[in-house]
């Protein structure tokens, strides 16, 4: 392999490397965008439940009747 070869087969390397760099960097910028995005869901939900459990009568264990096969 002469030099010139050697060089195409380089140049050739780092074309490839910087297509697979562009692409890796599209998927976590993606990716970084749905977690945020997950992120407020799931404290958005965390707000509903917690709204939820104060909106409902608190049922302790010896307020309840027994079931009927006592």
């Amino acid at each position: 392999m002469n030099d010139q070869e050697r060089i195409i087969e380089l140049e050739s390397r780092v074309a490839f490397q910087e297509d697979t760099l562009e692409k890796l960097n599209v998927a976590v910028s993606s990716q970084e965008i749905e977690i945020e995005q997950l992120k407020r869901m799931i404290k958005l939900m965390n707000q509903q439940l917690k709204n939820l459990t104060l909106e409902l009568p608190s049922s302790a264990p010896g307020d309840e009747p027994p079931p009927p096969h006592y």
